[in-house]
């Protein structure tokens, strides 16, 4: 069976976007590939975090995978930090890959901005950590967003430079996984921009931890234009807004976007939204109820996250073995 990794940063405030673009696959997967999920806490504090909130935040992650069907018997869910394999194969990575590979990488310049001077050396090198949480479990397949392309991409040069240069098949050319027609979901309030737990509108996204009626209150209040749904694809070109929404519909009913025009083509969003908000509230309500009853019972959260820290160790030790024998390391016997 092909094997499946993936994580979610754990800095608070899980919304639609994350659950549709990622946490929503990783529960079909489960029936077709060996699934490693991870809260990936070491790639969170490339930007300071609050030791506690990072505590929290790393609960949540494993709660959300839990809620949204994630079956920890199925599945590996742990904390990425818990394995030290991942620290261990990401400085050997660090010395396989090249400058100008992460020089490329157009998320470090977006994430650093003007002031890369004073960003984080694990905000510029977290790619090869990213390589390194793939490749300690010789993952095969990787479901990703259009925005990690790149990254594994890189994965892809490491995996295949590492190999050439100590004469190995040590590591699988990984592949991506890009699903469904929401795959990039977008601000509520702005449809130019991506949907972020750090936008300080709470109006922008749905959240895990949304009742049924905030659901309902962010769906009346997202922001539209003022003309009927299109009957073509092509007519959304330039109607950020009207895509968006159109795309969380068809996302959540499991239909293409073409189709959902199909049935709403002429509809003005008076009609449209609170389709969209009873779609919604059935399909995320219930995982949002479903988190604050986990988000209760920690105890619960931190058992499956152990189990899976044992479990994920117990794949990637022989993995890291073979690597520093390859390598040269003198391992004590």
């Amino acid at each position: 069976m092909s094997r499946i990794f993936s994580g979610v940063q754990p800095t608070g405030n899980l919304h639609l976007g994350n659950y549709l673009g990622a946490i929503r696959n990783f529960v079909g997967l489960q029936d077709n590939y060996e699934c490693i999920y991870c809260a990936v806490n070491m790639h969170a504090i490339t930007v300071w975090q609050d030791p506690e909130d990072l505590r929290n935040n790393t609960r949540e992650v494993a709660a959300a995978y839990l809620a949204a069907g994630v079956d920890p018997k199925r599945s590996i869910i742990f904390a990425q930090s818990s394995v030290s394999a991942h620290a261990e194969l990401a400085w050997i990575f660090n010395c396989v890959a090249r400058l100008g590979w992460l020089n490329r990488m157009t998320q470090f310049k977006e994430k650093a901005g003007k002031n890369r001077e004073n960003a984080s050396v694990g905000l510029y090198a977290y790619p090869n950590l990213m390589a390194a949480d793939i490749l300690a479990y010789k993952a095969t397949h990787v479901p990703v967003g259009e925005d990690q392309k790149q990254h594994l991409e890189l994965t892809r040069d490491i995996a295949q430079k590492f190999n050439n240069d100590y004469g190995t098949e040590t590591f699988p050319l990984v592949e991506p996984l890009i699903f469904g027609e929401a795959t990039r979901v977008m601000s509520l309030r702005d449809g130019s921009k991506k949907m972020s737990k750090s936008d300080p509108s709470d109006y922008s996204r749905i959240t895990f931890t949304d009742d049924r009626d905030s659901i309902a209150t962010k769906l009346r209040k997202a922001r539209t234009d003022p003309d009927p749904l299109p009957a073509k694809l092509e007519e959304l070109d330039n109607r950020p807004e009207a895509a968006n929404l159109v795309g969380i519909y068809a996302a959540l009913a499991d239909m293409t976007r073409q189709q959902v025009l199909d049935e709403f083509s002429g509809a003005a969003f008076s009609t449209f939204k609170p389709a969209l908000t009873d779609l919604a509230v059935e399909k995320f309500g219930p995982i949002g109820e479903e988190m604050k009853r986990l988000r209760a019972d920690p105890g619960h959260v931190d058992a499956v996250l152990k189990n899976g820290a044992e479990r994920a160790s117990a794949l990637a030790a022989p993995v890291l073995a073979e690597v520093k024998d390859i390598v040269g390391f003198l391992l004590a016997r």
